[in-house]
């Protein structure tokens, strides 16, 4: 029962509630698809299971200990720069380095608190939609920013921003709310990026072009324990 149960828990996960309506839709349109040529019902069937695995939510294992700062979201670490975080944010400028992860529109979605804090401030932008992998999309687009102050009194910013394919950006979280590393507080619908701003001097772990796995990978140590790591594409 328990080999059972494990493969069980290996093929079925959990969905985000946001997608529901969507996986609803995407079978009724299977089915009159299916009904109108069976041909294009089929097309249906993989459109639909993609949708389902769109919106999975696993649960994670985020590591615990004091000033780890861990990945918002599932993706690509696509740049570690020097940069300004955005000015909704209202953080000191050339003070901070910047950790983007990309996600394709075949990564989980849903993310998750980069650290222990709370959140000091929430601020929406609208704007483009141009592709989540230029540098130019974290001023242009779409975006929700989230500034984290961790117990230390240490400022973290988590940018979600929508990509060419997104369109909606959810953020489940309000003002002065408690998170605990690794704990939900939102998605992003079809295709994005999170950008995570550090302080500079903070030890960054991440490596451009490393996958990340949100409320697992470590990207940065706030207390500068730890080595800064170069990768190889081996």
């Amino acid at each position: 029962m328990t080999n059972n149960s494990g493969t069980l828990k290996s093929i079925l996960f959990p969905i985000h509630r946001a997608g529901r309506p969507f996986i609803a839709l995407f079978a009724i349109c299977t089915v009159a698809l299916g009904w109108a040529w069976l041909p294009l019902g089929f097309v249906g069937v993989v459109l639909t299971v993609w949708c389902i695995c769109f919106f999975r939510d696993p649960d994670r294992v985020t590591p615990q200990g004091d000033g780890l700062v861990v990945s918002p979201a599932d993706g690509v670490v696509q740049m570690v720069v020097d940069a300004d975080p955005p000015e909704e944010l209202r953080m000191e400028s050339g003070a901070y380095t910047r950790i983007a992860i990309f996600m394709n529109v075949f990564d989980v979605h849903v993310n998750r608190a980069p650290v222990d804090g709370r959140i000091k401030r929430l601020a929406y932008r609208p704007g483009k939609f141009l592709n989540a992998s230029f540098d130019k999309a974290s001023e242009e687009n779409e975006r929700q920013a989230l500034l984290f102050e961790t117990s230390d009194g240490v400022e973290i910013g988590c940018v979600q921003i929508a990509g060419l394919v997104a369109r909606r950006i959810l953020c489940d979280v309000t003002s002065e709310q408690d998170l605990k590393t690794g704990e939900r507080f939102g998605m992003i619908r079809f295709g994005s990026r999170v950008d995570v701003y550090v302080p500079k001097g903070t030890t960054i772990f991440a490596i451009e072009g490393q996958r990340a796995v949100a409320g697992e990978t470590v990207l940065a140590s706030l207390d500068g324990k730890g080595t800064v790591r170069q990768g190889e594409i081996r």
